[in-house]
C-alpha cells in the first residue's frame, strides 16, 4: 500500500522568489514502501527518485533513517539519485520514515527540494503475549460447574485489525485429566469446568492455556500455566463404630465421663470434613454434654449437671454424629456433546435421607448415693427489736432429707453466728435469741445480722445441708450522743473566738442527730454556744476568760431527748507563741520576766499555805486584824473579775473553801521591800531576760519533756475567792511581774 505525504519547506520569501523565478520547478512528492523485519542481503536497492536534468546535479538526503533516528536504515547515491536499505526496521518501533531530498547544482545552490515517504510493511512477527506467566486459584470442592473461575489475559502487539494481531485462546492440555471434570475456556479468556471437582480424585489441576493469532503467512503463539487447587471437603459421613466407658454415675456428681463414643471417617485427618461434631438428644435436665477428641475423634461424654437418683434411676439417650463442614456429594450422571453435564450434587443434609447423620442409643445407670438434707428456703429474712432479752423466738427452719435407701434422721446446728447470739432447736429447728441484740454490733452489717444453719444427717459420710437467715435489727434509742474528744484549746484574744464541738450518736435516725448542745452553770459573760444545733457546735469564748484551764458542763441531747452531760476540759492560752496551748521542749527554752513571776508567785502561795496549815494546827481561835490603809500600796489588777476591798480573814476551820471576800493587805513599807528586792533581781539577771520560757532538762535525761502542771480552774468562782484571799503581797507580786514585762517589751 503507497502513502502519499506532503513535506513542505517553508523558505525565506527572497529565496522562494528567486528559485520560483529562476527555475518554474513544480514541487515534487514520492514514497516508497519496505517491509519489517527484512531478512537482507543488506543493501538493497529501494528505488530511484525521478527527477528532469537539463544541467549536472547531485543529490543530498536527510532526516529519519539516515542522520535521524533509526539512523544508517538509508542511503543515496548522489548522482543517480538510487534509494538503498542498509538493515531491517521493526514496525512496532517505526511506521513511516520522513526524509528530506535536495538536488544542487556544481555551485552547491538548491536546484530541487523534495520529500520522500517511507512505509514500513507489517509482519506477522509478534506472537500474542500473556500478561502473566502463571494464575493460581483455590476452589472448594462444592464450586459448581459453568461458573467463571478467572480470566486470562493477552494482547499482540501487531498492527492493529489486521488477521496478525487478532488471537483466540484454547486449552492445550489438563493434568490429572479425570473423567468427571472437564475445563474448557471461552473467547474473552474466563476459565469454567462441567462436571464435579473432588479432592480426592484430584487436589490439584494444571492448565496450559494457549493464545494464537490468525496471521496471513504464519500463526503465531505462546502459552501460560493455570493451576487450580481444590479444596479438601467432606466426601464421606462419620460412622458410630463402638462405645466404652461403665455407662453409671453417681448421683450428684460432676465432671465424670460414663461413656465414651469411637467414630472412623474416610476424609482427611484433622480436617474440616473428618472432625466429629456429636449432639445429645433427650437430654431434658441438660445434665450432659459430650465433646470430641481432638486425636481420636472420640466423642466424650461428661456429666455437667448432677443427677438425683431418686428423681430418675435411668436416663435413655440419642446420641448424633456429624462433621464440621457438611456434607458434599456430586455425581455426573450424563455427558452431553454440548453445554454443561447432567451431575446430582447432595449438600448437607438431604430430604431424602440419603445423607443423614448417623446415631446411636445409649442408657445411662444413676447410681444413688447420700443426698445431703434440703431446707424448704435456703435463704430467709426476720426482723427482731435490738435489745430484746435472751430467749426470744426468732424463726423456725424445715428441711427434708430425699434419700430413699439411706438413714432420713437430720439434727439442726448452727453453723455460723459471728457474735453467738442464736441457738437452734436440733430436732424442732426453732432459733431463739440466747444474748441481748445490739444493733450497733461491728458483726451487724447494714442492720442485718447474718448467720447460717446447717441440717447435718446421720450417713456415711455425714452430709449436710445449708440455709441462710438475714436477721434484721431494728434500731432502738439506746446509746446517748458522744463527744469526739474531751478537751479543747482556745486561744486568749480581745475579741470572742470559736471552737467547734463535734459529737456523734451510734444510733440511726431517729434516734441520733442532730444534737442539741446546753452549756450549764455560771457562763455568763465567759462562754456561749453559736450554733447549738447540729452535729457540730461553736463553743465561743468571750473577751473575758483569763488564761489556764477552765472545766466546763456541756449537755448534749438526741432528736428522742436522751442525752449526757459532759466536763469539757478546755485551756486558753496565748496562741501567738504556743498555737496549741502546749510547750515544747527543746534543748534550751529561754524564760521571760512574766513566766518567772508565775513561777516565783507559785512558790509564795505554797509557803504561804504551809505557814496558814502551821497556825491553825497550833491555835484555832483567831484574833481578826484590822487592814491598814492599802492606798498607798502599788497594786495593779490581778486577773480577777471584781477584787474585794476587805482586809479579814473568815474562821478557817474548813480548810477546802477559801472565800471570795478575804482579802489580804499588806502594808506600804512591805510593798516596797519586796519591790526592791525584785528589782535588784532583774538587775543581777541583766539581759538574761527575756519573753521566752527556759526549762532545763534534768541530767541524765534531756529529752524528757518538763511542763508545768496544769491547774485545773471551776466555773464556780472559787478560783477567784482564793486569789482575793491571798493578800496583798500576792497582788504586789502580780504587779510587779506586770511591770517587767511591759519594761521588757
Amino acid at each position: 500500500m503507497l502513502c502519499f505525504f506532503l513535506l513542505v519547506y517553508y523558505l525565506s520569501s527572497a529565496t522562494s522568489s528567486e528559485l520560483l523565478s529562476r527555475h518554474r520547478r513544480a514541487w515534487i512528492i514520492d514514497s516508497f514502501e519496505i517491509e519489517e523485519g527484512h531478512r537482507g542481503p543488506f543493501p538493497y536497492k529501494l528505488g530511484e527518485v525521478n527527477i528532469d536534468r537539463k544541467y549536472p546535479i547531485y543529490f543530498e538526503l536527510q532526516g529519519q533513517g539516515v542522520d535521524e533516528e533509526p539512523t544508517e536504515v538509508i542511503s543515496i547515491d548522489k548522482e543517480f539519485a538510487v534509494l538503498y536499505v542498509h538493515k531491517a526496521v521493526d514496525y512496532e518501533e517505526w511506521q513511516t520514515l520522513e526524509l528530506r531530498l535536495e538536488a544542487r547544482k556544481m555551485d552547491k545552490s538548491i536546484d530541487t527540494r523534495l520529500g520522500i515517504q517511507i512505509s514500513i510493511k507489517d509482519i506477522n512477527d509478534n506472537p500474542p503475549g500473556f500478561d502473566r506467566d502463571l494464575y493460581e486459584i483455590n476452589l472448594p470442592q462444592e464450586s459448581t460447574q459453568g461458573s467463571n473461575l478467572l480470566k486470562v489475559h493477552a494482547t499482540d502487539i501487531d498492527k492493529s485489525e489486521t488477521l496478525n494481531s487478532t488471537f483466540h485462546y484454547e486449552i492445550k492440555s489438563v493434568s490429572p485429566n479425570v473423567r468427571d471434570t472437564q475445563f474448557f475456556v471461552d473467547e474473552s479468556g474466563y476459565i469454567s469446568f462441567k462436571g464435579c471437582l473432588n479432592y480426592e480424585v484430584a487436589e490439584k489441576f494444571t492448565i496450559v492455556v494457549e493464545a494464537k493469532d490468525h496471521g496471513e503467512v504464519v500463526s503465531l503463539s505462546s502459552s501460560t500455566i493455570v493451576v487450580v487447587h481444590v479444596g479438601n471437603g467432606n466426601n464421606h459421613l462419620p460412622v458410630i463404630s463402638g462405645q466404652t466407658g461403665t455407662g453409671k454415675v453417681k448421683e450428684l456428681e460432676t465432671g465424670v465421663s460414663p461413656l465414651r463414643l469411637h467414630v472412623t471417617d474416610k476424609d482427611t485427618p484433622h480436617t474440616l470434613g473428618w472432625r466429629a461434631r456429636y449432639t445429645v438428644h433427650g437430654d431434658e435436665g441438660e445434665n450432659f454434654k459430650i465433646l470430641t477428641d481432638s486425636e481420636t475423634n472420640d466423642g466424650i461424654l461428661t456429666v455437667v449437671e448432677p443427677l438425683d437418683f431418686e428423681n430418675r434411676a435411668q436416663m435413655e439417650l440419642l446420641i448424633s454424629v456429624e462433621n464440621e463442614a457438611p456434607y458434599y456429594s456430586c455425581e455426573v450422571k450424563e455427558r452431553t456433546p454440548s453445554g454443561l453435564w447432567k451431575v446430582d450434587t447432595i449438600k448437607g443434609h438431604d430430604p431424602s435421607g440419603a445423607a443423614e447423620p448417623q446415631s446411636v442409643k445409649v442408657t445411662i445407670d444413676v447410681e444413688d448415693t447420700n443426698d445431703p438434707p434440703e431446707f424448704n428456703v435456703t435463704l430467709n429474712e426476720v426482723a427482731v427489736m435490738e435489745n430484746v432479752p435472751a430467749g426470744t423466738w426468732v424463726d423456725k427452719v424445715t428441711a427434708v432429707d430425699p434419700d430413699s435407701s439411706h438413714a432420713k434422721d437430720f439434727l439442726y446446728k448452727i453453723g455460723n453466728d459471728p457474735a453467738g447470739w442464736v441457738t437452734v432447736d436440733p430436732l424442732t429447728g426453732n432459733i431463739t435469741m440466747i444474748k441481748t441484740p445490739d444493733r450497733e454490733s461491728p458483726h451487724v452489717v447494714n442492720g442485718t445480722y447474718t448467720i447460717l444453719v446447717y441440717a447435718v444427717d446421720k450417713g456415711i459420710p455425714p452430709m449436710t445441708g445449708t440455709a441462710t437467715l438475714h436477721i434484721h435489727v431494728s434500731d432502738q434509742n439506746d446509746n446517748v450522743p458522744q463527744l469526739t474528744v474531751d478537751s479543747l484549746d482556745v486561744c486568749v484574744s480581745d475579741a470572742p473566738t470559736t471552737t467547734n464541738i463535734e459529737a456523734f450518736d451510734p444510733d440511726e435516725a431517729p434516734y441520733g442527730g442532730p444534737f442539741t448542745f446546753e452549756l450549764l452553770g455560771n457562763v455568763e459573760g465567759k462562754w456561749r454556744l453559736n450554733p447549738g444545733y447540729g452535729y457540730t457546735a461553736g463553743l465561743v469564748k468571750e473577751p473575758g476568760v483569763y488564761p489556764g484551764q477552765h472545766m466546763i458542763h456541756l449537755k448534749i441531747s438526741d432528736m428522742q431527748g436522751a442525752f449526757k452531760v459532759y466536763n469539757l476540759s478546755v485551756t486558753a492560752c496565748g496562741c501567738t507563741v504556743t498555737p496549741n496551748c502546749r510547750i515544747r521542749q527543746n534543748s534550751e527554752i529561754t524564760v521571760g520576766p512574766y513566766a518567772l513571776c508565775i513561777i516565783i508567785s507559785s512558790l509564795l502561795l505554797l509557803l504561804f499555805l504551809l505557814l496558814m496549815a502551821f497556825s491553825i494546827s497550833t491555835k484555832r481561835k483567831f484574833v481578826t486584824m484590822e487592814p491598814e490603809d492599802c492606798s498607798g500600796g502599788i497594786l495593779l489588777q490581778s486577773n480577777t473579775e471584781a477584787p474585794g476591798d476587805k482586809c479579814k480573814f473568815e474562821d478557817m476551820g474548813n480548810m477546802n473553801v477559801l472565800q471570795s471576800q478575804n482579802v489580804s493587805c499588806a502594808t506600804e513599807s512591805n510593798d516596797m521591800q519586796l519591790h526592791q528586792k525584785l528589782t535588784l533581781f532583774q538587775e543581777k539577771e541583766g539581759d538574761s531576760l527575756d519573753d521566752e520560757l527556759h526549762i532545763y532538762a534534768e541530767e541524765g535525761n534531756s529529752d524528757t519533756t518538763s511542763e508545768l502542771e496544769a491547774i485545773s480552774i471551776s466555773e464556780e468562782g472559787s478560783f477567784q475567792d482564793a486569789l482575793e484571799d491571798l493578800g496583798p503581797k500576792f497582788h504586789q507580786l502580780a504587779s510587779i511581774c506586770m511591770t517587767a514585762k511591759h519594761t521588757t517589751l
